[in-house]
């Protein structure tokens, strides 16, 4: 199953991200559907809509409060870029912070190739740092960057 699959080494700037959240693991098929319920949650209460300070239309899935790696309990923030924290419209925010990231870009059917890239990031997870990952989704397409040490 495991195959390598190419990235990108680059510099991401500190971003944050407003928007609802959900505590998971990866563990029994967890994960998958609490974040599916969160998604479903986000479309259709239009929650991008009620980020009144959201600096575009693009959806930041955030992967972060890692109680140790990709086994554990970790947060999934699901929402929009804001510039402040305090324009977060009492919604939950999360910190992107600045640092190295791996960039994938899944290709295929969605949600399909987000999930198979995720699942062999998980097999080759050296060198990350587990303080936050996220997934970008602009438009149809979509970008994995993962937090390296």
């Amino acid at each position: 199953m495991s195959r390598n699959i190419a990235f990108e080494q680059i510099t991401s700037p500190g971003i944050f991200v407003a928007g609802i959240a959900v505590r998971t693991t990866n563990q029994d098929g967890r994960a998958q559907a609490d974040i599916g319920n969160l998604w479903g949650k986000f479309m259709s209460e239009n929650i991008a809509g009620q980020i009144a300070a959201r600096l575009s239309d693009d959806i930041y899935c955030v992967y972060t409060d890692y109680e140790n790696d990709h086994t554990g309990w970790y947060t999934t923030v699901l929402g929009c870029r804001i510039e402040n924290p305090d324009d977060s419209d009492g919604m939950f925010t999360a910190l992107i912070p600045k640092g190295s990231y791996r960039l994938y870009k899944p290709h295929g059917e969605m949600p399909g190739c987000v999930v198979n890239t995720w699942q062999n990031i998980w097999i080759d997870c050296c060198g990350r740092n587990y303080i936050a990952d996220y997934d970008l989704y602009k438009g149809d397409k979509a970008e994995i960057y993962v937090g390296v040490i």
